[in-house]
């Protein structure tokens, strides 16, 4: 078990290549968002992107970070409350009729 997932949070936590490798796999996947990262590895979004900026070369660590600041499926609540605003919007009655 690695320090990270011991929940200890120094500054300097050291991570097995198998561990690093799952959290970059998620942090690069849509629709995981940084709050399900945080459940399965206890590392929260800064930890993510410290992790990120480690391992990544400079040019995909930038564009990772352009490609997740501009996601709201990142953001678990941001994502249900836009999610929840659709619903909540008139004229969605053309997309049921679609569904019969």
């Amino acid at each position: 078990m690695t320090s990270c997932e011991s929940g200890d949070r120094g500054q300097g936590f050291e991570v097995t290549e198998e561990f690093r490798n799952r959290v970059i796999r998620m942090a690069w996947e849509d629709r995981t968002t940084f709050e399900e990262i945080e459940r399965r590895t206890g590392l929260v979004e800064a930890e993510v992107i410290k992790v990120m900026r480690r391992s990544l070369k400079p040019g995909s660590f930038r564009l990772w970070r352009k490609r997740v600041s501009g996601r709201t499926t990142k953001h678990g609540k941001v994502f249900r409350d836009g999610r929840q605003e659709l619903k909540r919007q008139p004229g969605r009655r053309w997309l049921e009729m679609d569904q019969d």
